[in-house]
């Protein structure tokens, strides 16, 4: 079976002319797909009888997300789902709300999206990498995460506002799928995010940032740097290259330069590991002049033994970069104490 999900606009023009029917039906289809949330293709009422038959005997389907779990932070503002996608598997999707910018306006309502059940890159502090690798998501499965919450948000008269892929997996890993969402989501006649609305972070695959790079996207890139060197970073990245933190720092820079897209290195602080005032000083000697941004995450539970620092020792690390010159600011974690917030992501650990 084919999900119509899958398809990119210029595709669903191409089904429906080689179908036999006149372009402007991959318009009906699209529509609906996007802003009415059809659960199966007779749902679409716009199409002909005889065409609806037909898509259903070829064996295309609308697949969707099937909510088995919800659970809300105290604040309201955090929603983390368990969302069939496989029949087989789940994945974990969080939405994060924000302030509105502006008084009367809607929240900022910002969709972590997972683009792999479990993950291989093993980070020691991460639950995701601790649960290992399953499976890459396909695209539709992508798509599929932020529908289910476009209508949830919709029937509260708000809407999807921004999308990070930082939720289960390494987007890089499953690149040709990811992409194809990317392109999906930001379609003018798909769902139509704005590019700049959207930023895929990476443990850093330089070869996927370089792809990245060429896809003539204005999209953001954020990359989990966590260390000055190479020896810290491999005790904590245990599948990192040999020069990992030079060749990330060159692939952020060259993604910069090629998009004019400012880079953001994120560092998740880790009590007595990587957060030392020497530290600091070694990280703010390695980013000087590069113009990138640094996110400071102070380390959130997980079923490791990962300290967070104590708030004191985490400003005195951004008070080191700041007076460096790095630009610099510290993560405000939503949905933490729901096992929400970054690297929390575990389908087993539900709660």
């Amino acid at each position: 079976m084919v999900d119509l999900y899958r398809f990119l606009p210029e595709e669903m023009e191409k089904l429906v002319i080689d179908m036999g029917y006149p372009r402007y039906r991959a318009d009906q289809i699209l529509l609906p797909l996007y802003y009415k949330f059809p659960k199966k293709i007779s749902d679409i009422k716009q199409l002909p009888k005889k065409l609806i038959e037909e898509l259903n005997d070829a064996d295309y389907t609308i697949g969707s997300a099937k909510e088995t779990h919800r659970v809300v932070s105290e604040d309201g503002d955090t929603t983390k789902l368990l969302l069939n996608l496989t029949n087989e598997k789940s994945v974990e999707t969080v939405l994060m709300q924000y302030e509105p910018t502006k008084i009367g306006g809607h929240p900022r309502s910002t969709i972590c999206v997972s683009t792999q059940i479990g993950c291989a890159m093993g980070c020691v502090f991460c639950a995701t990498g601790q649960m290992g690798f399953e499976t890459n998501l396909k695209a539709e499965q992508i798509v599929s995460q932020v529908i289910h919450f476009e209508e949830i948000l919709r029937q509260r008269g708000e809407h999807v506002t921004n999308l990070v892929f930082m939720g289960m997996g390494e987007p890089m890993a499953n690149y040709d799928e990811m992409i194809r969402a990317v392109k999906i989501l930001t379609h003018p006649r798909g769902f139509g995010l704005g590019q700049r609305h959207i930023t895929i972070s990476t443990i850093g695959i330089k070869s996927g940032i370089e792809r990245l790079a060429d896809e003539n996207l204005q999209i953001g890139l954020a990359i989990s740097l966590h260390a000055p060197t190479n020896d810290l970073r491999k005790k904590l990245v245990p599948t990192a290259a040999p020069n990992s933190v030079e060749e990330i720092i060159e692939s952020g820079h060259n993604y910069f330069k090629r998009t004019g897209r400012r880079v953001t290195f994120e560092y998740a602080l880790m009590d007595g590991i990587n957060d030392s005032p020497d530290i600091a000083n070694n990280l703010a000697k390695l980013l000087q002049g590069n113009g990138s941004h640094v996110n400071l995450i102070p380390i959130n539970p997980t079923a490791g033994d990962f300290k967070r620092p104590s708030n004191n020792r985490v400003h005195d690390f951004e008070r080191i970069l700041s007076k460096a010159g790095i630009n610099c600011t510290i993560r405000i974690e939503k949905g933490t104490e729901i096992s929400a917030a970054c690297g929390q992501l575990r389908t087993d650990m539900i709660g």
